[in-house]
């Protein structure tokens, strides 16, 4: 079983920054997994926000250049360092895992990921 911990949300003025971690405890570490991180507002499904899948990082365009993936295998955890906020980065942030090289993995699907956070709340204000 693979559990999920996220935190590091908090409510911030526009510009400011924010990093989220997540923590990927089971039989395996995160460097075993493709961890990606998810948003959700009120109404919407979640969206892709990036993702660390081996060497590779992706990204939102929406995000490209203000957010970075990074992990750290020794204390299983990716995080998600968030710069230059603003209104519309807000949401709910959800970190996702699935094995990596699994059939059919698409990055940019929710149903990709086998393994979900609780997530933590980011509120970005003017």
């Amino acid at each position: 079983q693979v559990q999920l911990v996220e935190s590091g949300g908090a409510s911030v003025q526009v510009g400011g920054s924010l990093r989220l971690s997540c923590v990927v405890s089971g039989r395996t570490g995160a460097y075993y997994y493709a961890v990606g991180w998810f948003r959700q507002t009120p109404g919407k499904e979640r969206e892709f926000v990036a993702v660390q899948n081996w060497n590779d990082r992706y990204y939102v365009d929406s995000v490209k250049g203000r957010f970075t993936i990074s992990g750290d295998n020794g204390k299983n955890t990716v995080y998600l360092q968030m710069n230059s906020l603003k209104p519309e980065d807000t949401a709910v942030y959800f970190c996702a895992a699935t094995p990596l090289f699994s059939a059919g993995y698409d990055y940019l699907r929710a149903s990709s990921y086998g393994y979900w956070g609780q997530g933590t709340q980011v509120t970005v204000s003017s």
